[in-house]
C-alpha cells in the first residue's frame, strides 16, 4: 500500500504531492515501483490546518478518479475517518476505506457495507481525530489494540460489510509513544492470530525516528527492517512511502520463509 498524500503539510513529503498533477503522477510511480494499493490521503494525520469534509472531498476525490481511469484493476484506498467522505469516494471509485483513527464515525462502517467496499479497523487509544499523543498509559497495549480492532472488525460484519474486505491495523503511534509502538511490533503475532489480515504503517514514523535517533528523511532503513520484521510475524499489508524498497524486503522475508 503506497502513500499519496493530497495535502500540503504532509509530515513525510511537506505537500511534493499536493497538486493535483504530482498526486496523480505519484500514484503513477507507486504502482510502477510495486505498489498493489494506492492510498490516498486529503487531512494531515497530526494538528495542523482545519480541513472540513468537503474540502476533504476537494481534494481526494479528482485524483481517486483519475486514478481509477489510469489504472482500472488498482485497489484504491481512501485515509478518512468521515462516513461522508467515504460515501463520496466510494462513488468515485475508491475499494477501501482506510479509517486510521479508530472508528470515531460509526456510520463508517455501514458505508463501506452499503458500498461493497473494504474497511480498514485501527487503534488510536480513543483518540479523537489529528490529536497528538499525550502521556499515553496502558496495562498492556497489545491487550488493548487486540481488544478495540477486533471489535471493530465484528462491528462491521454486523453493519454488513464482508469479512473478507476488512484488515484490522494496530496504527503504531496513533495515541501511542515510542515503546508502544516497540512493543506492537515485537508482538504482532498476538495480532496475526486473531485470524484478521493485518496492516502494518510504519514507514518513516516518530517511534522509528526517537529509536534511531534520526530525521524523518533519514528513516528509510529503520523502515524496512520494521516492514521486514512485520512480514516476518505474518502482516499481509504495508502501508509504505516506499514501495520499492518494501517489495525487496519482502521478496526476501519470503524467500527466507521458504527455504
Amino acid at each position: 500500500m503506497a502513500v499519496v498524500n493530497r495535502t500540503p503539510d504532509s509530515f513525510f513529503d511537506q505537500g511534493a504531492t499536493f497538486a493535483f498533477e504530482d498526486a496523480v503522477a505519484a500514484a503513477g510511480r507507486a504502482v510502477a515501483g510495486g505498489a498493489d494499493v494506492v492510498d490516498i490521503g486529503g487531512v494531515k494525520a497530526g494538528p495542523g490546518e482545519e480541513v472540513d469534509a468537503a474540502e476533504e472531498i476537494r481534494r481526494v476525490g479528482g485524483v481517486v478518479r483519475a486514478v481509477r481511469q489510469r489504472f482500472p484493476d488498482l485497489i484504491i484506498s481512501v485515509d478518512t475517518w468521515r462516513a461522508e467522505v467515504g460515501d463520496a469516494v466510494a462513488g468515485m471509485g475508491a475499494d477501501l476505506l482506510n479509517d486510521t483513527w479508530g472508528g470515531p464515525d460509526p456510520e463508517l462502517a455501514s458505508v463501506a457495507a452499503a458500498h461493497g467496499i473494504g474497511l480498514v479497523c485501527a487503534h488510536a487509544g480513543g483518540l479523537p481525530p489529528r490529536t497528538g499523543p499525550h502521556r499515553s498509559a496502558y496495562d498492556d497495549v497489545v491487550a488493548d489494540v487486540v481488544e478495540h480492532v477486533t471489535g471493530l472488525a465484528e462491528r462491521a460484519v454486523e453493519a454488513g460489510v464482508r469479512p473478507d474486505a476488512i484488515l484490522i491495523d494496530p496504527a503504531h503511534d496513533f495515541g501511542k509513544n515510542t515503546r508502544h509502538s516497540l512493543e506492537i511490533t515485537r508482538r504482532l503475532g498476538e495480532l496475526t492470530e486473531t485470524g484478521w489480515p493485518v496492516l502494518v504503517a510504519v514507514s518513516n514514523k516518530d517511534f522509528i525516528g526517537e529509536t534511531l535517533d534520526l530525521p524523518v528523511q533519514e528513516r528509510d532503513t529503520g523502515t524496512t527492517a520494521a516492514v521486514a520484521l512485520s512480514a516476518w510475524l505474518g502482516a499481509r499489508m504495508f502501508r509504505v512511502h516506499d514501495p520499492a524498497a518494501a517489495r525487496r524486503a519482502l521478496a526476501t522475508v519470503t524467500n527466507l520463509a521458504h527455504l
